[in-house]
C-alpha cells in the first residue's frame, strides 16, 4: 500500500468549495455573534433561527467553514459520552445519565432527519457502530458492554453481542473474535454536512464570515482585524482551537488525531470485507482507531495518539505526521489484508478538544455562552450542544437545558511543562499498553496509568 505521495488534505474537502469563499467580518452590532464556523457554531445558528427567526446572528470563522474538526473528522455521527455512561451515572445518577444518553441517541437521528429536510446530501447511513474484540480477553469487554446497555433499558434490537461468525459477517477483519454492535450511529460525509449547514443558515438570514479570526473578546464583544463586533450574546464554539484565544490556552487542550483514505475499492474486494450497511467500526485497543466505508467505496481510517505539542500549539505542519500515518497503514493492512494492493490517496490530521476532566460542557451566562470538550465524539454531540445553546440563549424551558453537562465547568489544565510531560507520557503509555496486551493477551495496568496522566479518569 503506497501512502507517502498521498495528498496531505482531508478527503472530505474534495467534495466542497475549497478555501475562503466568504467575506471577512467588519464592525457590526448583532443579537448573537458565534465564534467558530464548525458544527457547534452552525448548529447553534440553525436552532436560534428556528426558535426566533427575528434574531440577527453572525458566525465568524477564522479560516473557512469546516476548517477545523468539523471538516476533518472520521465521519462518525454516534451517541457517545467521552468517559462512558457508567461514569456519567456515577457523577449524576442513573436516571440523569439515561436522559443525557437518550438526548444523544435522538441527536444521531436528528442529524439525518434535519439534513434530509433541508436538502443536505451528507451521505448519511444509519448503519450503527461495530466494536471489534480481537484479543481473547476483549470478548468479555464486548459482552459486558452489551449486557450493561440492555440493563439500562436499551432496546435489544439496538444493541447486540456478535459471536465470531456474526462479527465477521459485518467486518471480515483479521483476528476478529467477537463484537458489540450499537444501532445509534451513522456514517456521514462531514464536510458536506458542515458546508450544507452554512448554506442553510445563510438562507435563513444568518451572516457567515470567513477569514475572520477573533483576536480578543470580552463582555458582549469580539475583536477582529477589521474591527469590533458587539452582540447581546457571544457564543464561543471553537473546540480544540480555543487554545489560540488570549488567556485560554489551558481551557481545552488540542490533541491531534490523524486519518488516511484509500482509493475507491472494487466491489469484489468489498464483498470480502463487508461493511455493507456502512457501519462505523473500531476495536478495544487503548490508542483508539476508527473507520468507515465511504459512500464512494473508500476506506477512511484514523487513529489517535499523535504527540501533544508544547503550549497547546496548533499548526498546519502537524497535519502530516509520517510516523502516525505509517502506523495507520500498518494497522489497517493488518486488520484488512484485502486492501494491501490499493493506495492511500489522502492523509491528514487535526486537533480535537479535551477538557481537564474529559467531560464536555455547555455553559450559558449573561451575554456569554460556550460549548465543547467533545474528545473526538463531536458530530452528534455538537448538534445537541448547538441546540441546547440556542434554547439557553432564547430562554426556553426545554428539558435539554437541564442535562448534566449544562453549566459544567472543568478546571484548567496544568501550566507547562507539567501539561506537556503528563499528556505525552499518558499517550506513550496507552501505546505501550497495546503492545503488552497483544503480546501477553492480558489486560495491562499501563493503560490505567496512562489515562491518569492525561486526565482520563473518574
Amino acid at each position: 500500500m503506497e501512502w507517502r505521495d498521498a495528498a496531505v488534505a482531508p478527503l472530505w474537502w474534495d467534495a466542497v468549495p475549497s478555501g475562503v469563499t466568504r467575506e471577512p467580518a467588519g464592525p457590526m452590532d448583532v443579537d448573537v455573534v458565534v465564534v467558530g464556523g464548525g458544527f457547534t457554531g452552525l448548529w447553534c445558528a440553525y436552532h436560534l433561527t428556528t426558535l426566533d427567526p427575528s434574531l440577527e446572528v453572525a458566525v465568524l470563522e477564522a479560516e473557512h467553514v469546516g476548517y477545523g474538526a468539523s471538516g476533518r473528522n472520521g465521519g462518525w455521527c454516534h451517541a457517545e459520552y467521552p468517559l462512558g455512561q457508567a461514569q456519567l451515572a456515577k457523577d449524576h445518577g442513573a436516571d440523569t445519565a439515561d436522559r443525557h444518553m437518550a438526548a444523544l441517541f435522538g441527536s444521531v437521528e436528528d442529524v439525518g432527519s434535519i439534513a434530509a429536510a433541508e436538502g443536505i446530501d451528507c451521505d448519511y447511513a444509519l448503519g450503527g457502530v461495530l466494536a471489534m474484540a480481537r484479543i481473547p480477553f476483549q470478548v468479555e469487554y464486548a459482552r459486558a458492554e452489551v449486557d450493561e446497555a440492555l440493563e439500562r433499558g436499551i432496546e435489544p434490537g439496538k444493541v447486540r453481542f456478535l459471536d465470531q461468525e456474526e462479527a465477521r459477517a459485518v467486518l471480515n477483519g483479521a483476528d476478529v473474535l467477537a463484537g458489540a454492535w450499537h444501532g445509534f450511529g451513522a456514517a456521514i460525509h462531514p464536510a458536506k454536512l458542515v458546508h450544507g449547514l452554512a448554506r442553510v443558515v445563510e438562507s435563513r438570514g444568518v451572516r457567515v464570515y470567513e477569514a475572520s479570526r477573533v483576536l480578543d473578546m470580552g463582555d458582549r464583544w469580539v475583536e477582529t482585524r477589521r474591527g469590533r463586533i458587539t452582540a447581546g450574546t457571544v457564543v464561543l464554539a471553537t473546540e480544540g482551537y480555543t487554545a489560540r484565544l488570549p488567556g485560554r490556552s489551558r481551557d481545552v487542550v488540542p490533541l491531534y488525531s490523524h486519518m488516511i483514505a484509500t482509493e475507491p475499492l472494487p466491489d469484489d474486494v468489498w464483498d470480502t470485507i463487508g461493511l455493507h450497511d456502512r457501519p462505523t467500526f473500531h476495536d478495544y485497543r487503548n490508542a483508539l482507531i476508527y473507520g468507515q466505508r465511504t459512500a464512494d467505496g473508500r476506506l477512511a481510517f484514523g487513529g489517535r495518539g499523535a504527540p501533544y505539542h508544547w503550549g497547546s500549539s496548533i499548526d498546519p505542519s502537524y497535519d502530516a505526521h509520517e510516523p502516525i500515518h505509517g502506523e495507520l497503514v500498518r494497522v489497517l493492512t493488518a486488520l484488512l489484508p484485502q486492501v494491501r494492493d490499493f493506495d492511500v490517496t489522502h492523509r491528514w490530521g487535526g486537533p480535537l478538544g479535551v477538557t481537564r476532566d474529559w467531560r464536555p460542557f455547555v455553559v450559558h451566562e449573561d451575554g456569554f455562552a460556550k460549548a465543547g470538550g467533545y474528545v473526538g465524539d463531536g458530530v452528534a454531540t455538537a448538534q445537541l450542544a448547538g441546540k441546547t445553546l440556542a434554547h439557553l440563549i432564547v430562554g426556553t424551558d426545554d428539558p435539554i437545558t437541564t442535562l448534566p453537562w449544562v453549566d459544567h465547568r472543568s478546571r484548567q489544565w496544568e501550566p507547562e511543562p507539567l501539561r506537556w510531560v503528563g499528556i505525552r507520557s499518558g499517550l506513550k503509555l496507552a501505546k505501550q499498553a497495546d503492545k503488552v496486551e497483544e503480546r501477553t493477551e492480558r489486560p495491562s495496568r499501563l493503560s490505567d496509568l496512562g489515562n491518569w496522566l492525561r486526565g482520563k479518569r473518574g
